[in-house]
């Protein structure tokens, strides 16, 4: 077993001796979307580094940090690998609903593409609280897991040839636009996390630059921080409270198990 793998199973609670199948995947995904949460802290604190594996392995596995797309879906893309799936990275472009548009920084979504049985698939560990806790079939099938509905139709090749559309249990009533992307154009270097992550600390468009963002689901829904609110969504009812940065501090250790220090 090579070092990654058992320590990626050590992060998210998965035995050593437990074989990871195809229809065992839900059960991966859900661990690991419990376990590491989606946060931009290092970017809020200017402590980015060059994205390689080892130093992935050092940020989320050692240090039990979190990360974002591009941190977050490396790193799964190399357990599935060490664990004999045909998979892949590609790069999409994520829609914004309060443009009406995709995002104006282009493809800076980092997703992974699995082959299974001859059909592709995505999974996704690196969307926020938009995650499918199961693979989404590139055939517009629609599917399912705890927390809502997934489905990717093809797309019209503009930005990219398939979108995937979300419906979130409790908070949607119709599909939302989540990315386009291009299953045809497949990531061929890691370098080019390093070129997504610089769009992402440094652009003035960036949404990811400007206030820390902490959130991970949870068996009954999901935790979302920033250093002014408290969001939880516990079956179905959400609540919100202000918070300060104590508090802040005091909630990045206790209900994510980090030990970083809120931006100053």
């Amino acid at each position: 077993m090579s070092e990654l793998n058992a320590r990626f199973r050590a992060r998210i609670g998965l035995p050593e001796n437990e074989e990871i199948s195809f229809d065992s995947l839900d059960r991966v995904l859900e661990r690991t979307a419990f376990a590491i949460p989606f946060e931009n802290l290092r970017i809020m604190e200017r402590r980015t580094g060059e994205i390689t594996m080892p130093n992935l392995m050092h940020q989320i596995l050692d240090n039990g940090e979190g990360g974002v797309c591009y941190e977050l879906n490396t790193i799964l893309y190399g357990f599935l690998r060490d664990n004999g799936f045909d998979v892949a990275l590609t790069r999409g472009v994520v829609y914004n609903y309060e443009a009406g548009a995709y995002s104006a920084l282009g493809r800076t979504h980092v997703t992974i593409l699995l082959n299974h049985g001859g059909q592709p698939y995505l999974v996704d560990t690196g969307f926020g609280g938009n995650l499918p806790l199961t693979p989404v079939p590139l055939t517009g099938e629609v599917a399912t897991s705890r927390n809502g509905a997934f489905r990717i139709p093809s797309g019209d090749g503009e930005p990219g040839e398939h979108v995937l559309e979300v419906m979130l249990k409790h908070k949607h009533n119709e599909w939302k636009i989540g990315y386009a992307f291009d299953p045809g154009k497949l990531m061929t270097d890691l370098a080019e996390c390093n070129d997504i992550q610089h769009t992402i600390a440094e652009h003035e468009q960036s949404a990811f630059n400007k206030n820390p963002l902490v959130t991970k689901l949870t068996p009954r829904g999901s935790i979302t921080v920033t250093d002014s609110s408290l969001t939880r969504w516990v079956d179905g009812v959400m609540t919100k409270e202000p918070i300060d940065r104590d508090r802040f501090r005091l909630l990045l250790r206790e209900e994510f198990g980090l030990g970083l220090q809120a931006p100053r």
